[in-house]
């Protein structure tokens, strides 16, 4: 008898509860589609109704409400999200986010907002979100607190910092308190401490932060903000200098990347090879044409497509420089001037050939997700694209030291550098290391390509960029030598990131041109000059 009473009370209990998940959200329906009809205040109390329910669901509507995404379906007045698409608006159900098709823009009416209503959206939604249990969803709460600044979000702030066991996120929220205390009427003490907090986090927001507030200040806090503005400022020229070395090595590695392949031709072959920037160009359109291939043929390896362009590209651009050396560049071999004048018009034609393949409009490279975004260290900041560079050319320039001293084909091309007339008396096939030698410089400058890929745009003058610098670090380390090359590239890519900021891009390029002139009547060889018999007559 016990078992069957209790059996009909839970059978009671489940039947009784059964409707309130629908009634609950009928009644979320009914509070949402009080948003719609009436004025801009009969809008604020709808708001305040939701913002008291405390549902998860109230946030994404009121960020749609703000942004111009928030309509009443004019057939049955019911409020939807609707963003524009193909055909009309697409229409999602803001209660249960089920999608509700394309409507034409004319079924639907956007509920209107101004500019007093997106404010207090802001304060609800600081409110719904400060206190989530959700990690990130706080984080990117106080960020937007702190970006607006609003006082009605003080007592809240409080309410959140006390209860906020993350250290970034309260420091966040304890900086964000401290800008609104600046902005109310509290004690000359509260802003002091205030200005004092402001000041302990000592970066450029800061600075900015006290810059905005000297200006309405009272005259007795005034010194104090000044001192910070300056200690701040003091700080940041030192990160400033660091941050410019950043720049400076990033630079350094793209030179080193765009210059490594020049050294090896121009020192064991002695040919000022012009067409040299069209093979970092033709590397880069092999990226392009590699992550086609991936996208068409399997579209989940686009994420690890530089794995594949990068040996694509070398093979691809020494193969063409295979080609050039053994159907130009053989022919013209103690002729420098018409060397350069051939290799000058075969870039003219491989940029045409580009040109009539491609097209002339700039064509883009997906970047992947472990190269995209920065990131800061203290008061440095950083793409990841760049850092991978760096760590790209320091890979290739530790590959080619290995090949020109660990195997045979480097240790005849340094005996052809040294002593081109020797190395053939030693039965060294020299018209094969000098095709060799060019391919693999020509390799080396596709791969070039494939990193420039990542931070500049493909198109046919892409080389074109980098010809120029790329004979100056020549020059300047030495002709032939990696070394030079490295130490070569590293000094340019610094000193013009340091020039930059005081005489301009261009004016910092004629600069570094000139000092490079001058250093050259004193060493003529560069830096790190290559020793040997032949060489040194």
């Amino acid at each position: 008898m016990a078992t069957r009473f209790l059996t009909l009370i839970a059978f009671l209990l489940a039947v009784a509860l059964a409707p309130l998940p629908a009634l609950a959200q009928d009644d979320f329906a009914a509070q949402l589609n009080g948003l719609g009809p009436g004025s801009f205040a009969d809008r604020t109390k709808a708001m305040d109704v939701l913002v008291a329910t405390g549902d998860e669901r109230v946030p994404p509507v009121l960020q749609a409400l703000s942004d111009g995404n928030l309509y009443i379906r004019e057939s049955d007045g019911k409020v939807v999200i609707a963003t524009k698409a193909a055909g009309g608006l697409a229409v999602t159900d803001p209660v249960d986010g089920a999608d509700l098709g394309v409507l034409p823009s004319g079924e639907l009416e956007k509920i209107k907002t101004n500019n007093g209503l997106r404010g207090k959206i802001r304060t609800a939604i600081g409110k719904l979100t400060l206190l989530s249990p959700d990690q990130p969803t706080r984080l990117s709460a106080a960020q937007s607190v702190l970006k607006n600044a609003d006082p009605a979000m003080l007592e809240l702030l409080d309410q959140a910092i006390s209860a906020e066991a993350d250290a970034g996120i309260k420091s966040t929220m304890q900086m964000a308190r401290a800008v609104i205390v600046l902005k109310t009427d509290a004690s000359l003490e509260d802003k002091r401490a205030a200005v004092d907090l402001v000041v302990a986090q000592n970066n450029r927001a800061a600075q900015t932060v006290l810059r905005n507030t000297l200006d309405t200040a009272p005259d007795e806090l005034k010194p104090t903000i000044q001192t910070g503005i300056d200690s701040i400022g003091r700080t940041l020229a030192v990160w400033d200098v660091g941050q410019n070395l950043l720049y400076g090595l990033s630079l350094s590695s793209v030179l080193l990347l765009a210059a490594i392949g020049l050294a090896i031709t121009f020192g064991v072959m002695g040919v000022i090879n012009m067409a040299h920037g069209e093979m970092v160009m033709l590397g880069a359109y092999t990226t392009y044409v590699t992550q086609l291939v991936i996208q068409s043929v399997a579209p989940g390896l686009m994420e690890y497509s530089l794995a594949f362009a990068v040996p694509a590209a070398f093979l691809f651009t020494a193969l063409v420089g295979v080609g050039i050396e053994r159907g130009i560049i053989r022919w013209l071999y103690g002729r420098p001037l018409e060397t350069l004048l051939a290799t000058w018009g075969l870039s003219l034609v491989l940029q045409q050939l580009v040109r009539t393949i491609f097209g002339p409009t700039n064509k883009l490279v997906q970047p992947p997700q472990w190269m995209s975004g920065t990131f800061e260290l203290w008061n440095l900041s950083f793409t990841w694209n760049r850092l991978w560079i760096i760590v790209f050319a320091i890979a290739v320039f530790i590959a080619l030291q290995i090949i020109l001293n660990r195997t045979p084909l480097g240790l005849q091309m340094r005996a052809v550098t040294q002593n081109r007339r020797m190395a053939s008396a030693m039965g060294i096939r020299t018209p094969f290391v000098d095709a060799m030698t060019f391919g693999l410089g020509s390799g080396i400058a596709g791969m070039a390509g494939v990193a420039l890929s990542q931070i500049d745009n493909v198109s046919p003058n892409l080389g074109q960029g980098y010809i120029i610098d790329s004979f100056m670090v020549v020059v300047f380390g030495g002709v032939g030598n990696l070394w030079g090359t490295l130490i070569g590239a590293l000094s340019l890519g610094v000193a013009n990131k340091f020039l930059e900021p005081y005489a301009g891009a261009v004016l910092a390029k004629i600069a570094i041109l000139i000092l490079i002139i001058l250093f050259i009547q004193r060493r003529p060889r560069g830096l790190f000059a290559l020793k040997g018999r032949a060489i040194e007559s």
